[in-house]
């Protein structure tokens, strides 16, 4: 089975195409070909298919072979790899993934893919949506307990659930301690998303995030728009933000309508060959 493996500031996944491989159990084969000793290593597998709403479809599978709803950051490889590898011959293109239908825009330099901006969708707040087991119409600053802590919690679905919390310093935050607890909290029957914000400025966001299913990834799309939905929410950033990872930095902006654009960066790393023997 050939696979590319490509990365979105840090956080990577390994991409097959659906159009000439076949995956008879996906969540299996990302189980084992994440595995960062025993496999190729990544945060997670990506199906890049047909639709039937869209020019693309996207399935992701986490490194635990939990099925992802979303990736920010693997939508812009996506949108990279059917430019660059010949699937597609236009700046623009929508893609399905986790029920919704994604309209992209590449930037294009020299024949090449420069940056890809996502158009992330309106995120949703009500605790039906996310879902969480939460009361109130919003999950805004509810204090979540947590072991022997209780946390102010914002919580939101970009796609997929999220849960912000807003720190002093991202360089201390307890994300390893914190992450999975609040992740395989009681609260959200099907895990959760978290992330540590450091509000720097209106327009600065430093960001650290346990990725369900993965842990603490170097970056994480849909939760740097979550960082931002709440940050907004809150009354703590203004329309156009920098959030800046661990493996850098993405451009957020809110449009009229309410939807959040995202642009980053979307890199190939290697391309490779899986045996078809693998689980044996």
């Amino acid at each position: 089975m050939r696979f590319t493996k490509m990365e979105g500031l840090g956080n990577d996944y390994l991409y097959v195409s659906c159009f000439t491989e076949r995956v008879a159990d996906p969540s299996a084969l990302a189980r084992r070909i994440s595995d960062r000793h025993r496999g190729v290593g990544a945060d997670g597998l990506v199906l890049i298919g047909p639709s039937t709403c869209a020019d693309f479809s996207m399935r992701i599978f986490n490194a635990d072979g939990s099925e992802s709803e979303m990736c920010g950051n693997a939508a812009r490889c996506v949108g990279r790899y059917v430019y660059e590898r010949g699937l597609w011959n236009r700046d623009s293109l929508t893609l399905e993934t986790g029920g919704r239908v994604r309209a992209m825009r590449l930037r294009l330099a020299g024949g090449r893919v420069a940056s890809v901006q996502v158009d992330m969708g309106k995120p949703l707040f009500r605790p039906e949506e996310i879902p969480a087991r939460l009361p109130g119409e919003e999950v805004r600053g509810l204090p979540l307990p947590c072991g022997e802590e209780t946390w102010p919690v914002h919580c939101l679905s970009m796609g997929n659930p999220h849960c912000v919390l807003f720190v002093e310093d991202v360089d201390t935050a307890p994300v390893e301690r914190l992450g999975p607890a609040i992740e395989h909290h009681p609260a959200f029957p099907n895990r959760i998303n978290v992330e540590f914000a450091q509000v720097v400025s209106r327009d600065q966001i430093y960001l650290r995030v346990w990725e369900r299913g993965a842990g603490e990834t170097q970056a994480c799309g849909t939760g740097a728009c979550a960082a931002f939905a709440a940050a907004l929410r809150a009354g703590l950033a203004d329309s156009s933000v920098t959030v800046t990872l661990p493996g850098g930095p993405l451009a957020l902006s809110l449009t009229p309508e309410g939807q959040i654009l995202q642009e980053g960066p979307a890199v190939f790393v290697f391309d490779g060959d899986w045996p078809d023997d693998w689980d044996q």
